[in-house]
């Protein structure tokens, strides 16, 4: 009688090539077993179609994976990989419904749950997205299943309940430098800088050369006004990540605030260089210029920066609103200085026209007008100015030059003006002063962005 091949008797050899990474030999043995088993063996597409998605052919591990549901349909691991290349060729309908039909498999696998959560995270449907994350949990607590639900109440603009999320993750796992981080910056957005030094502490703790962490530390510091210490901990976060447009930013910063101008426009113009798009870093550049008195310099960096604005989500719209205030009102400043008083106007009718509570637009204004010898338009600007101050008095969302204050006792209040661009990234606001020779009105500005560590959805398992 003719003896049938054993389909399975070189499958511990391909298994111990795959976990050596020595794939070469690896698929000269899958080779020669699909050879003898006429295709049938299993175990050996399995392995081959791993090595493809591993060297990026995700279309032809796909087809190798489907074989794979059709030798053994009653096997959930085999859906769940179809799912996972249909997830990496960005088919999340299609890897949701073969997600569907391997939870019917096995109902308890929690990779199953999370990584539908993920897919309905990328359609936006945060509903189901976090149902099935809480479902995932339900059966087994892991790491990256809280990060994920954390961000989930990060996009729907839930602070407490992301911060919740990510105390319990910190309970369950205290090591993970990434919980400890991405706690520490939601802390920090939210001005609780004790809490966020402590977590941001304990990162650095277990990670000396986090720079996330390291990054967001030094702005803290920086934005009290520490510069010196902050340089210090961007030296640190420089010796791991040379080529980090966000640190170079901070660092120019703090030269910006110890008033070394020059070294600010070299840290700047090097992360301009690595990130020519970036907005943040093209604005900071033109307010430098603007305060060395280089208007036509600010000006093509301001307008650059409006320009290369990117579109803000959702979550931040308003925030997105004050940027564009921010750059308009800076390039009317440049604009006065240039002389150049029509298109001043211009840009600060519309700054004007973009805020509607900010009296710092209307002084400015007004500054420029009574210089033109436009006085019933200056005054309007400054009764404009005076009905927004007595508006916001008891707010703690405006300041003002101190010299403005004394002129004008009923205009104390403070202005945050931050930005984000996930829950995570902020500015320091500085200001920048100008007098005007033709008047003993003063022409205020605040300035500076400050990164504070990027966020994002991550790595998907």
């Amino acid at each position: 009688a003719p003896e049938f091949p054993i389909l399975e008797k070189q499958n511990w050899l391909i298994h111990l090539h795959y976990i050596r990474k020595d794939f070469e030999a690896c698929k000269a043995v899958i080779k020669e077993q699909l050879q003898e088993t006429q295709g049938l063996c299993e175990y050996a597409i399995y392995v081959q179609a791993l090595i493809l998605r591993l060297e990026g052919n995700i279309q032809e591990s796909l087809g190798l994976f489907q074989m794979c549901a059709v030798l053994s349909p009653q096997c959930a691991d085999n859906l769940k990989q179809v799912a996972r290349s249909l997830f990496l060729l960005g088919k999340h309908k299609a890897a949701i419904e073969v997600y569907n039909e391997a939870a019917k498999l096995n109902q308890k696998d929690w990779e199953i749950c999370h990584n539908l959560g993920v897919c309905y995270i990328y359609l936006k449907q945060f509903d189901k997205a976090q149902d099935q994350l809480l479902n995932a949990l339900h059966l087994n607590r892991h790491d990256l299943t809280y990060i994920m639900l954390g961000k989930i109440f990060l996009l729907k603009g839930d602070l407490d309940k992301a911060i919740e999320i990510y105390k319990k993750a910190v309970e369950f796992s205290p090591e993970n430098t990434e919980l400890l981080t991405t706690l520490g910056l939601l802390y920090l957005q939210l001005g609780i800088y004790q809490k966020a030094f402590e977590h941001l502490g304990n990162t650095l703790t277990y990670d000396p050369t986090n720079h996330k962490a390291i990054l967001a530390a030094g702005s803290m510091m920086q934005t009290h006004g520490d510069f010196d210490v902050a340089l210090t901990k961007y030296k640190v976060a420089a010796c791991g990540v040379t080529e980090s447009p966000p640190l170079w930013n901070n660092i120019a910063m703090c030269f910006f605030g110890k008033k070394k101008y020059v070294a600010a426009i070299s840290c700047l113009k090097r992360a301009n260089y690595l990130a020519p798009l970036e907005w943040k870093i093209l604005y900071n550049l033109g307010l430098v210029h603007l305060t060395m008195q280089q208007y036509a310099s600010a000006f093509h960096f301001l307008s650059a920066a409006i320009n290369f604005q990117p579109k803000m989500g959702e979550l931040y719209m308003l925030l997105a609103g004050s940027s564009a205030i921010a750059f308009t009102l800076s390039v009317a400043v440049a604009l006065t200085n240039l002389e150049d008083t029509e298109n001043a106007k211009r840009a600060y009718e519309e700054a004007v026209r973009l805020d509607k509570c900010n009296p710092l637009v209307n002084l400015n204004y007004a500054v420029l007008l009574y210089n033109q010898g436009e006085k019933r338009g200056a005054l309007a600007q400054y009764q404009e100015m005076e009905k927004k101050v007595n508006l916001l008095k008891y707010s703690s969302s405006l300041e003002f030059d101190p010299e403005v204050l004394e002129e004008h006792p009923s205009s104390q209040s403070h202005h945050p003006f931050l930005w984000s661009q996930s829950p995570l990234w902020k500015h320091n606001p500085r200001k920048h002063q100008h007098k005007p020779e033709k008047s003993r009105c003063r022409m205020t500005l605040e300035l500076g962005f400050l990164w504070r560590g990027p966020t994002g959805l991550g790595k998907v398992p």
